[in-house]
């Protein structure tokens, strides 16, 4: 069982995540790069929020064949090329993680490998096994 941490010497998370987990001797650790808002077809959507679901779709597909799911799901890192994306972008990433929450990590950035992209994001899962 994962253990949450969110001390009350430290405000607590803006969000629906965690500060800490700690994760039981003897998981399997999986470790995804990340992931863009791009369809099988190459379609890139114009707005967050469908970048946004592409990516944590991307990121079911990998934790399922690795026997995983967003239950297991211990840290997320979501990238975005704007602040004004950032509601748009946790309420996403809201829909698809499971209790205990990851902890999370957003950051702004100046950009991606193509200007069209608007996010991208990456998951590290722990299971035991």
């Amino acid at each position: 069982m994962k253990k949450t941490f969110n001390p009350p010497a430290v405000r607590r998370p803006f969000g629906n995540y965690n500060h800490g987990l700690l994760v039981p001797p003897g998981a399997s650790l999986l470790v995804t790069s990340g992931q863009l808002g791009i369809a099988l077809d190459d379609n890139i959507p114009s707005d967050i929020t469908s970048q946004a679901e592409l990516c944590f779709e991307a990121i079911k597909s990998i934790l399922e064949e690795a026997g995983m799911s967003f239950a297991d799901v211990i840290r997320i890192s979501g990238f975005v090329t704007k602040r004004e994306d950032f509601p748009a972008y946790m309420a996403v990433r809201d829909r698809y993680t499971l209790e205990p929450k990851p902890v999370s990590t957003l950051i702004i950035v100046g950009g991606f490998t193509r200007p069209e992209f608007l996010v991208e994001v990456e998951v590290t899962a722990a299971k035991v096994v």
